[in-house]
């Protein structure tokens, strides 16, 4: 039995200083004090323009606050801060609503998911989306709800799929004019994955677009048989949006069954894609496959990072160009044109051994033999990919693109029979992810040549990496750039630091005792600007004296 009910804990109700209209979201560039959004604009660049933090007195950051979650779940959620309240959620579906600058508690919508709620990766929430004075959350067991900003009283609830066949929700919704966007998850469970739009104020289904598309529709034909029919191809993480051509970019998840393609033959449109769709209507415009045919459960599930850049011409010339920037889990970084979708550029930034590079069009060439066996077959990089869902971010200021990636990580691709059955796991295969042989990328403590975790800042352009900051271990943190060019991230290591933007070094460390799983935010609250991460159980507020 589901219960859904919110606990007053200040002595009054928090007071908005306005609503946040779709003019805000337009426009947060002028309000860098609020972080409206999951990655912090429509572009979701995670770059903020405040600069009272500054590379000279960045050591001089101490602890303002601190949250203790209530839960032993994973803590991968971004808060939301708008007019000096955050809002976060604490796993696997509370809203808690905080003063920003103490941390004191105002109030907690409290959702209990049903029991049939099984997301394949923890029961796990990344953030809500706000619209006016409304709180969005998607939930674990496949529910939308609309939360109260100022009460945390529940609006409504609407069951948006079928938590006992698979689907779930774990990421942040996508808020463009009046409507509410998220997308399922549920790809290692067999669903037929899909993106939609949900009216603001009422919940009502605006527009649905199937990730899988079904018999007569364009792409159904790169499924052979009835394969579409569970085919995954999931989302759960938050999209981008362009205003200026109203397109909204997602990502697609993997194929099902994940290691056994045998009976999927074909391309498996729109798998590990990005879609972009009209943000209206939901029509496809345009979408690229980073991984045709995908047996490595590669995904395309990372986030979408728009970027105005002066690229070269076919003649050289530097030309205004509209672009999204792309480090993929299947090991490459890649830049498309996002009006059009075209192919521009594509390198990898980790050692890559299941294709020999890409053609002219962007398509993976792909190596005979290197795909998974009965016996396993070894392949960098390994299922966790050379990044995964964690946020990237891209400064404006320095012009780099940075990506937290995993470098010497591989795995033995192992495929078995994948019978479907509802409910029930898809998977078609197990891996065996190594650094150099030794078992499991979730080891700490890797010797030099081992498997580790790095920051990369990449030249989007050229695709070259400028710098890397080496980690001893693997990480899963977001990244933070802002406009005095510090970069915030942290690790599994549990240490959270901040770098010189430039050039990679490192300016202030602390141990905050747990893994940081999230993308760090910073804002500003009576002209006082904090920093805020999430690391083991805990969410950690910074600022100067």
């Amino acid at each position: 039995m589901q219960s859904r009910h919110f606990i007053l804990l200040a002595a009054s109700f928090l007071s908005l200083n306005a609503q946040v209209t779709h003019d805000r979201l337009l426009n947060t560039a002028k309000e860098p004090q609020n972080w409206l959004t999951y990655g912090g604009d429509f572009s979701s660049q995670r770059y903020s323009a405040l600069t009272q933090i500054t590379p000279a007195n960045v050591n001089g950051l101490q602890l303002q606050w601190a949250f203790q979650q209530r839960s032993t779940e994973k803590f991968e959620a971004t808060p939301l801060v708008v007019d000096g309240t955050m809002y976060l959620t604490q796993a696997p579906n509370d809203i808690v609503a905080m003063d920003a600058a103490t941390g004191e508690l105002k109030w907690i919508y409290s959702y209990s998911p049903s029991r049939e709620a099984r997301p394949c990766c923890g029961r796990v929430n990344r953030g809500v989306a706000i619209s006016g004075t409304t709180l969005y959350m998607a939930t674990i067991d496949a529910h939308l709800v609309a939360v109260n900003a100022a009460t945390g009283k529940l609006l409504w609830d609407k069951e948006i799929a079928k938590a006992e066949a698979g689907y779930a929700m774990t990421h942040a919704p996508l808020i463009i004019k009046d409507k509410v966007i998220v997308g399922t998850a549920g790809a290692e469970f067999g669903i037929r994955g899909f993106i939609a739009a949900y009216d603001v104020n009422t919940g009502n289904e605006l527009w649905r677009f199937y990730t899988i598309p079904g018999k007569g529709e364009p792409g159904n034909e790169t499924w052979a048989g009835d394969s579409w029919m569970h085919g995954g191809a999931s989302v759960w993480v938050t999209g981008s949006y362009d205003p200026e051509t109203n397109l909204t970019y997602w990502g697609v998840g993997n194929p099902g069954p994940d290691y056994n393609s045998d009976k999927r033959g074909g391309d498996n449109l729109y798998s590990d894609c990005v879609v972009a769709l009209d943000a209206d209507t939901g029509k496809l415009k345009w979408y690229f496959q980073f991984t045709p045919h995908d047996d490595f459960d590669y995904d395309a599930v990372q986030v979408p990072v728009l970027a105005n850049i002066n690229w070269p011409d076919v003649s050289g010339r530097p030309q205004p160009r509209k672009v999204m920037l792309w480090a993929n889990r299947n090991g490459f970084f890649y830049a498309i044109d996002r009006v059009t979708g075209k192919f521009l550029k594509g390198t990898p930034f980790v050692k890559v051994t299941w294709t020999k590079g890409l053609d002219e069009a962007g398509r993976p060439m792909r190596i005979n033999g290197v795909a998974p066996s009965p016996e396993g077959t070894d392949i960098y990089p390994s299922q966790s990919g050379g990044t995964n869902w964690f946020s990237p971010s891209f400064s404006p200021h320095t012009g780099l693109f940075y990506v937290n990636a995993w470098e010497g990580v591989h795995a033995s691709f192992k495929k078995t029979e994948a019978p479907f059955e509802e409910g029930k796991r898809f998977t078609g295969g197990v891996v065996n992810a190594t650094r150099q042989g030794v078992r499991g990328p979730q080891l700490s403590a890797s010797n030099d040549g081992d498997g580790y975790g790095m920051v990369q800042a990449l030249d989007p352009i050229t695709g070259q990496k400028k710098w890397e900051f080496k980690m001893a271990d693997v990480t899963q943190s977001g990244i933070l750039s802002t406009a005095s060019d510090l970069l915030f991230t942290g690790g599994r290591e549990g240490y959270f630091q901040a770098l010189d933007a430039r050039n990679g070094k490192m300016l202030w460390r602390v141990n905050a005792g747990g893994e940081v799983a999230m993308g760090p935010i910073t804002y500003q609250v009576n002209g006082k600007q904090y920093l805020a991460f999430a690391a083991g159980s805990s969410l950690f507020v910074y600022g100067l004296k």
